[in-house]
């Protein structure tokens, strides 16, 4: 199945680009992106995610064409 995966703020700068499309396998969860993007595990903990615009959690189960936005955390004063 394919996912657009969308990188906002820090983690955009960090991996260079806004979005990539990947190709996981079927019973894929967002779990399962931290290893392909390699994201160290440290950012991958402080992380939110969406799913189809809708927050998620990480053990949420992912359908061909979905959009998965990973949202670092933000300062704010």
């Amino acid at each position: 199945m394919k996912v657009r995966v969308l990188f906002f703020a820090g983690i955009r700068e960090k991996l260079g680009k806004s979005e990539l499309t990947l190709e996981l396998p079927a019973s894929s969860r967002i779990s399962s992106l931290q290893e392909p993007l390699g994201i160290e595990k440290s950012l991958w903990s402080s992380l939110a995610f969406a799913v189809n615009e809708t927050y998620a959690p990480a053990s949420t189960q992912l359908k061909d064409g979905d959009e998965v936005a990973l949202i670092p955390p933000v300062a704010g004063g």
